[in-house]
């Protein structure tokens, strides 16, 4: 997969939070997508139980500010950024695998209690 469409991924998804918006989600992700966050907890199988889990991130008010460089191979693009919300600071680092038509068919989140300030 080309550099370009899997930074637009990441893009897209910061958008996301920038706007608040569940339409840029659910076109961001494939219909049978999967988001694991952080890795370890239980999945979010599917559009509706992914929009559900991002839902409640907007309603927090969460924004994301991105940390350098995405980093891309094959169909996957992993990057660092800050999850700023009121109070608190996360800072994760996720992965995105994309499907041939370059939605995102995988999301892991890659953080635990020592990323968070």
């Amino acid at each position: 997969m080309d550099t370009p469409t899997l930074q637009n991924a990441v893009t897209t998804y910061i958008e996301a939070f920038d706007k608040a918006d569940l339409n840029i989600i659910a076109n961001l992700f494939a219909e049978n997508a999967t988001v694991e966050d952080p890795v370890g907890t239980p999945q979010h199988v599917g559009i509706e139980a992914i929009k559900t889990f991002y839902k409640s991130a907007f309603d927090m008010g969460v924004k994301l500010a991105l940390n350098g460089k995405p980093r891309c191979a094959g169909n996957s693009v992993a990057f660092s950024f800050d999850v700023v919300m009121t109070g608190m600071k996360i800072s994760p680092i996720d992965v995105f695998e994309l499907n041939a038509d370059g939605k995102v068919q995988s999301m892991k989140a890659y953080w635990s209690a020592d990323n968070m300030g």
